[in-house]
């Protein structure tokens, strides 16, 4: 059976770990401004994989991905020492498709405010189509009597 718990628990540590070994140890040049978002471990703690952000442009994204890949022994032996469980886990890192998916959102909203802006400039010359007031009142049924 396996622990969600403890694999939960491990991915919470691995991120910090990872996060905290970029920011201090790695001096990688072709390291940009990289951000941790998330750690995911398999139930059986074997492999982790971890996902990141990079604030820039395609060819930050390249080259941080590049330097990631070259540091992952020195970051899979800091996640050793720091976690102490008995099988390190394998590192992957995975671009995080955080930020174009906020893009996108961020272009639907847009689309979604013009939209209603056209059909508030539309509602404020129109008229109505019949009556203003197209419901019998009670006063129309008293002057019928």
């Amino acid at each position: 059976m396996t622990d969600t718990a403890r694999a939960r628990k491990l991915a919470d540590r691995i991120q910090v770990v990872v996060a905290e070994t970029l920011q201090r140890r790695i001096k990688d040049p072709r390291l940009g401004y990289v951000t941790i978002t998330d750690a995911r471990v398999t139930g059986d703690l074997r492999e982790a994989t971890v996902f990141y952000t990079v604030y820039g442009d395609e060819t930050e994204r390249e080259s941080s991905a590049a330097a990631l890949e070259s540091a992952k022994g020195i970051l899979r032996s800091e996640v050793g020492k720091q976690t102490g469980v008995r099988f390190t886990p394998t590192l992957t890192f995975v671009a995080d498709a955080l930020p174009d998916n906020a893009k996108n959102i961020d272009d639907l909203l847009d689309k979604a405010r013009a939209s209603d802006a056209a059909v508030r400039t539309t509602a404020a010359g129109a008229a109505y189509a019949g009556d203003a007031d197209p419901y019998k009142s009670s006063r129309d049924d008293d002057e019928d009597e």
